[in-house]
């Protein structure tokens, strides 16, 4: 069973890219009008210290526990923001998490989730984390959802454009091939080794 909590972006978020991956989701089909906390729970991205200081200064936060603390105000149903502090490799780093507080375990799961990931000695990019780098650092303009020109069974599934002849198209974001996705993401992130078999 593959787990909900997923890295959605490499590299340390800046504040303007913080805000963004915040709703990355914000322009899909029918908003708000189903539960969307599957799209959000589990989502996890790593910031700096001057962001993480600054969410903590916004509002009083719901509740903090040793290395992490919750913000207040809720995305969706029990989904809400959890800003962590955590010393990995003996470096302290600073990560932005979706958790789903209706299960009390949720904060430490992910802790743990984040810990074993960042842990690995060599920097490694699952296929699903190359994909959710893309539809991360994808423009708005550049990426949406299937509509009525794709097959009833993909309407409202991610899609992204790529480049190619005869031209331009969207392409289901969980179709894109390998090379397709080697050229989407940056420069630095195209030669890190898929992780190894267990």
């Amino acid at each position: 069973m593959t787990s909900p909590i997923r890295k959605i972006h490499f590299g340390i978020a800046d504040r303007h890219q913080m805000f963004r991956l915040f709703d990355r989701h914000a322009r899909r089909p029918n908003r708000w009008q189903n539960d969307d906390s599957a799209l959000y729970a589990g989502e996890w991205f790593e910031i700096a210290r001057a962001e993480h200081d600054y969410m903590l200064e916004i509002l009083p936060p719901l509740w903090m526990r040793g290395e992490m603390f919750a913000l207040r105000e809720f995305l969706t149903g029990s989904i809400t923001s959890l800003f962590y502090t955590l010393c990995i490799n003996g470096v302290t780093r600073f990560f932005h998490a979706y958790c789903d507080l209706s299960d009390p375990r949720s904060p430490y799961e992910m802790r743990d989730a984040i810990v074993e990931r960042e842990r690995r000695p060599v920097k490694a990019m699952t296929r699903e984390e190359r994909i959710e780098h893309i539809w991360s650092a994808t423009h708005d303009d550049y990426r949406g959802y299937a509509g009525a020109d794709f097959r009833p069974e993909h309407r409202g599934k991610r899609t992204v454009i790529v480049y190619g002849r005869p031209g331009n198209r969207f392409q289901l974001l969980d179709h894109l091939t390998d090379a397709q996705i080697s050229e989407k993401l940056p420069i630095h992130l195209r030669h890190l080794p898929l992780p190894e078999a267990a």
